[in-house]
Parts: structure tokens; sequence; C-alpha cells
């Protein structure tokens, strides 16, 4: 879809600091992150929803998710990714993958 920013940032029209590419997939920092390390992983073929995927992408797409998810958790600290799959805001299916820690308050911590 030549106007959805996403397609925009995978044919290199947008910079974005990208953090993660294979030929399925692009994973780069959230312009607007919820944590430090906030990472959108998209596949490179445009899909406005992820239940309209091939079941192939869709998996290649979490297994990088996976391994993404590893390597923030590690480089920040965090104690485990939400990771969540909203699409609300761009119309191309993307897993937002966000760093977090647990609290300890009201925990008697």
């Amino acid at each position: 879809m030549s106007d959805c920013i996403f397609c925009k940032i995978i044919r290199g029209e947008i910079p974005a600091e990208k953090t993660y590419e294979d030929d399925s997939v692009v994973a780069f920092l959230d312009i607007h992150p919820k944590s430090p390390g906030h990472t959108l992983v998209v596949p490179k073929e445009h899909y406005h929803w992820f239940i309209e995927m091939p079941d192939e992408l869709s998996d290649t797409m979490f297994r990088a998710a996976k391994k993404i998810s590893q390597k923030l958790k590690d480089e920040y600290a965090a104690d485990y990714i939400r990771l969540s799959i909203v699409g609300r805001d761009v119309p191309h299916t993307h897993i937002h993958l966000i760093p977090q820690k647990l609290s300890t308050e009201g925990l008697g911590v």
C-alpha cells in the first residue's frame, strides 16, 4: 500500500531506527515509546489485519518477535516483554514489544 507509513519505512522512504530485518519481517523502535526499547515488528508485505496473513508469515513474524524479545529483555534488563497486536493506529499488521519491569509496589517487598 503506497501511502502506508510502515510500507514507507520498509521501502526506506521514511527513516526509522531498524533493529532487526530478514526476508519477511522488519523491526524498528516506536516513535512514541511506552518504555525504552519499545519495538514494532511488521511484515514487509502489507496486511491490514493479523488474521489476513498467511500462516507461514505469521509464524515467521512470531519467531522474529520471540528472538527480538530476548534481545530486548537482556538489553533493557526487563523482567518481561509485553506483547500486543492492536492495529488501529496504523493499518498495517504489527506487534508491539514493550520491555517491562515487575513492580514491587503494594506487594510488601
